[in-house]
């Protein structure tokens, strides 16, 4: 099946990844998938949340929101209204289980690592671009603690990436963008690992009910996709040189 930007059924959109975005931040990156973009970045800092203290472990949290012009219609800042919105929270907390999946909290101590993902640019899949973006800068600050270190700290146990996949005509369409999204009869998103092993599924149909065939075939699609994003991902992490993150920043991009 060919879509309107000319993309099969099967391709994820061209992907770009620029690490060394924030200077003082222990890893970021600006995680571009087609259209969308989000910023991500990642703090290590000493302290854990008070049902952790004393047990020699780490932390892992997570904020995501839209900055005012991701969208065409402006999003009003959640500091203006005094509110956390409903989908930032909901997408916060889907942001922190995914990337705690992948994390050995043991190797941190009582220190927490801090994600932060600010959409700038929304085009369909924020939430999924921002836990593959969040995964890309959480290894990032991981690369940059091994310099000039004896002990490097290693935590991730795993790779991560998350993909969406819709279904419409009868068939799986992966990685849709915000105006597929619109048209499609099931919404899906899938976060898996790099060793194909599910962290979380998020879906459901816009009308009429799915049978479980269908779902088996978008979660192989799923599959091919979070596969083909990890091993452009390892590329880009190939290419990365570990220099001082106020020096330099480094880009990867791959089409679709």
């Amino acid at each position: 099946m060919k879509r309107q930007n000319g993309r099969l059924s099967t391709q994820i959109r061209p992907l770009k990844i620029t690490y060394g975005v924030y200077g003082n931040a222990d890893g970021s990156v600006l995680f571009e998938m087609g259209n969308t973009k989000v910023l991500c970045s990642v703090l290590i800092q000493d302290g854990v949340p008070a049902f952790l203290r004393g047990k020699g472990q780490g932390w892992l949290t997570a904020e995501y929101t839209m900055l005012p012009a991701a969208t065409r219609v402006r999003t009003p800042r959640e500091i203006i209204t005094m509110k956390r919105n409903n989908r930032s929270v909901e997408i916060s907390r889907l942001i922190g289980r995914a990337l705690r999946a992948v994390v050995d909290f043991t190797k941190l101590g009582e220190r927490t690592i801090h994600i932060d993902c600010d959409v700038l640019q929304a085009d369909g899949g924020t939430r999924t671009a921002s836990i593959t973006g969040a995964y890309c800068a959480l290894y990032h600050a991981q690369a940059q603690l091994h310099l000039g270190k004896a002990n490097p700290l290693t935590f991730l146990t795993d790779s991560l990436a998350a993909v969406s996949v819709g279904w419409v005509n009868g068939m799986p369409l992966l990685d849709i963008d915000f105006q597929e999204d619109s048209s499609v009869q099931a919404d899906f998103n899938f976060v898996m690992t790099g060793k194909n092993e599910l962290v979380e599924i998020q879906g459901g149909t816009e009308g009429a009910p799915l049978p479980w065939d269908a779902v088996q075939e978008m979660r192989l699609s799923a599959q091919q996709g979070v596969h083909d994003l990890l091993m452009a991902i390892e590329q880009s992490q190939v290419t990365m040189t570990a220099l001082p993150l106020s020096k330099k920043q480094q880009s990867f991009s791959t089409a679709a």
